[in-house]
């Protein structure tokens, strides 16, 4: 089955990416994407944590099967010894769209792989996966201070389409 096959349901998308006989797929000669695992959370960790949402391999674990019961996945670029990128993917079914929508929530490369392609590769592998899945649609969050990351996507063919607003609700007020 091709990379990043048919991420199907909202739920056990996991289990539906599938880059074929190896479950992987090669992006140089040192890396290859493939589906990350419980067992990364280390390394999704490290990643995560510099983009500002710090978040220790424990608090993953915890999450992590109900985050994948809700429609969530991630692909991992895997090099000698260490994960150089991860992109997380959601795909949603929503009222007003024929068809679902796939959702990138994040995407960061390892500040010393950089300038490798490994984000474009992941990005492509990303919108191959929602693709088999049978989305119609996918977009990308990114935090308005990340303006390289916003060059980023534009070059990939990414439009400013919209504004997402957000607010903290339910918080402890310390008390």
């Amino acid at each position: 089955m091709p990379a990043a096959a048919g991420l199907g349901k909202l739920t056990g998308m996991a289990d539906r990416i599938d880059a074929g006989p190896d479950r992987s797929r090669s992006v140089d000669h040192e890396a290859r994407i493939r589906l990350a695992t419980i067992g990364d959370a280390l390394e999704l960790s490290r990643l995560i944590s510099p983009l500002g949402y710090p978040v220790g391999a424990e608090a993953i674990v915890r999450s992590w099967r109900a985050w994948e019961m809700e429609g969530n996945s991630a692909l991992v670029v895997e090099g000698p010894g260490s994960l150089l990128g991860v992109v997380t993917l959601h795909r949603m079914t929503v009222l007003h769209r024929p068809k679902p929508v796939g959702r990138i929530t994040s995407l960061v490369v390892d500040p010393g792989a950089r300038r490798r392609g490994l984000g474009r590769a992941l990005t492509l592998a990303a919108e191959d996966a929602f693709c088999r899945a049978g989305c119609g649609l996918v977009e990308v969050t990114s935090h308005m201070r990340r303006t390289e990351a916003h060059s980023f996507y534009e070059h990939l063919g990414y439009e400013r389409t919209s504004f997402r607003f957000a607010k903290a609700v339910g918080l402890a007020d310390g008390g």
